[in-house]
């Protein structure tokens, strides 16, 4: 299957171990971003993801370039020009003390391409899925119209469309969100996002309260009943995670199709290797399980959630699992065993 992903991939540069900002004489180099992940996933477990971006031409740009192309990720369709890749610092925290993220990413390549770098009519041809996040139209002014491109492109060639809403404050503001994202919402099938981002990109807030870890699914149904009636949706989906610390999580995630709301198990994560790409890996399971098995909720569900539960255990940004080794744990096989 032709899978198509739009986004920034990025440098980051991460303290080594728990160390602090202030501490740190050096950084780890990996790259990743939403949308990149989500192809590296999909390129994993066998699809032929192809990852649209615009990257400089220079050493930096083709380091990015080269990461996705080592994990399979089809580079084609990537633009290139430009002045910068953007960059994001990562602190890892533990136990009660939290991660952080500081972006360096105004003025990337990306941020700056314009619609016509991109033949998207090209790009849709063929294609069974596109995904996109809510980071994408956050970036800029100009990565928002070219958003709103590569979806009209997908829906006129019959491309199945997901969104993972991304809420991002440190790239734009809730009334920004709303006034960019619900337009968008016109060309989505699957919507994806956590209890958060449905309040601050589409204004729709669940009765939940998970910083209290009220993460039952109860208090979701009527969101997602308001959500699939006023923008159409084939599926809402949402991650619940219950933050005990920065290094224990309960994980799960609810899907409604109309009919039916099915919650998936729950995995209790502890301890936490890296959090950062836990979403994307999820977007990139249930859409591996949702074109695997033909379309169904239940089956897509319970891929993406035990997908995402193993990449809480993978340095970096990629979601560096086998089909195999997701389908184990969502079989119930959580041993951690050594494979001999």
């Amino acid at each position: 299957m032709k899978v198509v992903t739009f986004g920034e991939i990025m440098l980051r540069l991460s303290t080594p171990g728990n160390t602090r900002f202030v501490q740190s004489d050096s950084f780890d180099v990996v790259y990743g971003g939403g949308e990149a992940n989500v192809a590296v996933s999909l390129a994993n477990y066998g699809h032929d993801a192809y990852f649209v971006s615009k990257l400089p031409t220079h050493e930096i740009g083709q380091s990015a370039v080269n990461a996705l192309r080592k994990y399979g990720v089809h580079t084609d369709y990537i633009a290139r020009g430009g002045d910068r890749v953007g960059i994001y610092y990562l602190e890892t925290g533990a136990s009660m003390r939290p991660s952080k993220v500081i972006y360096d990413r105004a003025n990337s390549a990306i941020a700056e391409a314009k619609v016509e770098d991109f033949d998207f009519d090209a790009i849709m041809e063929g294609a069974d899925w596109f995904h996109w996040s809510g980071i994408s139209p956050a970036i800029s002014d100009n990565a928002a119209e070219i958003t709103k491109a590569a979806c009209i492109a997908a829906k006129k060639h019959g491309v199945k469309v997901s969104v993972d809403l991304n809420f991002r404050k440190k790239l734009w503001t809730s009334e920004k969100a709303q006034f960019i994202m619900r337009p968008l919402m016109e060309y989505v099938d699957v919507c994806i996002g956590n209890e958060e981002d449905a309040e601050l990109c589409l204004g729709f807030k669940p009765t939940a309260n998970v910083e209290k870890g009220e993460t039952g699914a109860e208090g979701y149904y009527q969101i997602f009943k308001e959500m699939k009636e006023q923008f159409g949706f084939e599926l809402v989906v949402s991650t619940l995670r219950e933050s005990f610390s920065a290094t224990h999580n309960g994980w799960k995630a609810l899907i409604y199709d109309g009919k039916e709301f099915y919650q998936s198990k729950r995995y209790d994560i502890m301890p936490i290797i890296d959090r950062v790409g836990g979403g994307d890996s999820f977007s990139g399971g249930l859409i591996c399980g949702l074109l695997d098995s033909n379309y169904d909720p239940k089956y897509a569900l319970e891929f993406a959630v035990a997908a995402s539960a193993l990449k809480h255990t993978i340095n970096g940004d990629f979601n560096l699992v086998s089909k195999a080794e997701v389908a184990a744990l969502a079989g119930g096989d959580a041993s951690g065993r050594v494979q001999r």
